[in-house]
């Protein structure tokens, strides 16, 4: 469900009663479309409680809300974030409001100036999609600057630049409900041909399409019918359901916000109690911003770390692409060597039957004496018979040397690929920005970033990393093919000869779970973090898993000196399958089998590992009952 106007009611409400009086302590942008607010509320100046507003508007999730963590501030203050810290820093919040039921909350502040006299000022979030933005006014309602610009480029309807006056966006002729009587909400309805319910969300804002919905359910009427076929009762049933159910808890402020589950994942929320779901479990909550917290906050996040991993994912694809295309040269390479034993074949015959043929000729058909077929030799007229073997014996060796290149090469690029198939699929797993920096930092170990100056002195010094002053891959030191043979990719931490440092790239850690049987599992997100499972958790005795034949998580169920029950084993596997690339299926193929039969060749990447005997099962990827520490 969207952010509507009914929402914002129930924000503002609550917004109100508590930031009322508070004075603003602290300003953070922390990214480019978000801000945090750390205020002292006016009830408790005295003993100096705290609460953070985070303001976010983000084009694809705008939210505001009350919450008790901030994330830390960028070294350098934006120019926004700046202006705001010189006007608002100490200054009191007199009022939260909201005009109308736009989506729309506009911040009054009251402050000192230079002089020491007292202004005010008005901070605004606008909540309307991708139009969303955070703008500051002055006490003309000008605009002094906005989070995110818009020039008449890019907006002939409104320019939000310094200088320019504010107002409100058109609504597209939608009228305010708390203005509607019963005669002008007839009027507004008959002459909308649409069903009812979306002529109700196009007449009057702040109004979602699941609201207009339930005043229908409430009214008993099919959201779907005509808005022509409605007689005048129904029309005054429509508006009574719209006055009772929703104005008169916006004028009274008696929400009451909650949460709609379905499977039990997070399906609606509501200001207020919707009636039209039925039976679907219900989770009242104490505040609006509970609710958008629980609703929005892992989506948010995910969103976040989605927009923050664009450039690696671009630099990884780019990689990704020329790599398999190098791979498949390399096999069509290596599929044409494979006809150098016919080479090899006719220069054995010719010279085998050298007495019999006579020079001068273009070809000659000769008996193979290891099939008893008989073979066409294609020879040069102006050789003899001897030169003409020569010949076809130094096409043979030609091919054979390209082909044993070819198979060292092959190997290679088919194991950087697979590198670059795993390093996507972190990205896929990151769950925050320390997941991305251990991520970069592993590509600009592999020369697939060139990174900073800093970034590159801080891996030397802190993990023993050269990192090439260019990043050419094919001068990178290269391993064994044969070392590499095997198949697999994994790991998780375990206590024993874990490393004072920890894992490289900051201070991100491999996800610890615990099954219901009371056994540790550990699972790592990237592929430092598999190493770090796999050979520095992980004992001996201790159990492996990983997807077959796909990139994903390396995965450690920790035995404890137990026996390990089949209920750990299936939770150890779902969780393979689940932090793999083979998440979106129901069911993946795992391999597992003891860690002291899992081994990392000499030279060879982050994350890779070969293993010759391993038992496979088909799990589920499904993590019900599973705790997460």
């Amino acid at each position: 469900m969207a952010l509507d106007g009914l929402t914002i009611a129930a924000l503002r409400k609550e917004l109100a009663d508590f930031l009322t009086e508070g004075r603003i302590q602290k300003i953070v942008q922390t990214e480019k479309d978000e801000l945090f607010f750390t205020i002292k509320t006016a009830e408790d100046l005295g003993r100096g409680r705290q609460v953070k507003l985070y303001l976010s508007a983000q084009a694809s999730l705008p939210l505001a809300y009350l919450c008790e963590e901030t994330k830390a501030a960028p070294p350098a203050a934006p120019s926004f974030c700046m202006l705001l810290r010189k006007h608002l820093q100490n200054g009191r919040i007199v009022s939260v409001s909201q005009p109308g039921l736009e989506r729309v909350l506009r911040f009054e502040v009251e402050h000192r100036n230079e002089m020491g006299d007292l202004c005010r000022k008005t901070l605004l979030i606008e909540l309307m999609g991708k139009y969303s933005n955070i703008i500051f006014l002055d006490e003309n309602n000008r605009i002094l600057d906005a989070i995110r610009r818009v020039p008449a480029s890019v907006s002939s309807v409104r320019e939000v630049l310094p200088g320019k006056d504010y107002f409100i966006p058109s609504t597209q002729d939608k009228k305010n409900p708390l203005e509607a009587d019963a005669v002008t909400f007839s009027e507004c309805l008959r002459f909308k041909a649409q069903p009812v319910f979306q002529a109700l969300y196009n007449s009057y804002t702040g109004l979602s399409p699941i609201l207009a919905q339930e005043i229908c359910f409430r009214s008993q009427i099919d959201p779907d019918l005509p808005v022509s076929e409605l007689g005048n009762e129904q029309i005054l049933s429509l508006f009574r359901a719209m006055e009772k159910g929703i104005l008169e808890v916006v004028r009274s402020g008696d929400f009451h916000p909650e949460i709609l589950y379905e499977n039990g994942a997070p399906k609606e929320f509501s200001a207020v109690p919707l009636t039209l779901f039925g039976n679907m479990e219900k989770e009242r909550m104490c505040s609006i911003s509970a609710v958008l917290l629980t609703f929005y906050a892992k989506k948010n996040a995910a969103i976040r770390i989605r927009q923050k991993s664009s450039e690696l994912r671009h630099v990884i694809q780019v990689h990704l692409e020329r790599a398999t295309k190098k791979y498949d040269l390399q096999m069509q390479q290596w599929k044409d060597t494979e006809k150098r034993e016919k080479f090899r074949l006719q220069g054995e015959l010719l010279t085998a039957y050298a007495y019999q043929i006579t020079d001068g000729l273009k070809e000659v058909e000769l008996l193979d004496y290891h099939t008893d077929q008989m073979v066409k030799v294609r020879l040069d007229p102006a050789r003899s018979v001897s030169e003409n073997a020569q010949r076809l014996y130094e096409k043979y060796n030609k091919m054979k040397r390209t082909a044993e290149k070819l198979s060292i090469l092959t190997e290679e690029t088919k194991e950087e690929v697979e590198h670059l198939k795993s390093i996507q699929a972190s990205l896929n797993l990151a769950e925050n920005e320390a997941d991305l920096m251990q991520i970069r930092r592993e590509m600009i170990a592999s020369s697939y970033l060139r990174g900073s100056t800093r970034e590159r002195e801080e891996m030397s010094r802190s993990q023993g990393v050269f990192i090439p002053a260019r990043g050419n891959i094919s001068n990178k030191k290269k391993a064994s093919a044969k070392a590499r043979k095997g198949s697999g990719k994994g790991g998780t931490p375990s206590g024993r000869n874990r490393r004072k440092e920890g894992a490289p790239g900051g201070e991100s850690q491999p996800l610890h779970f615990v099954s219901e049987d009371g056994f540790d599992l550990y699972v790592g997100k990237n592929n430092y973090q598999n190493d770090q499972v796999t050979f520095h958790i992980a004992d001996r005795e201790d159990w492996w898993f990983h997807a077959k034949k796909i990139p994903g998580s390396h995965v450690i169920l920790k035995s404890g000196g137990r026996k390990v029950t089949d209920r750990a084993f299936e939770e150890a596997a779902s969780l393979a399958a689940y932090y793999s690339s083979g998440r979106d299926q129901k069911k993946v193929e795992v391999d597992y089998l003891q860690q002291k039969n899992v081994k990392k060749p000499s030279g060879a990447k982050p994350g890779f590992v070969v293993y010759y005997t391993n038992y496979s099962m088909v799990a589920e990827t499904d993590l019900t009952g599973l705790k997460q520490i």
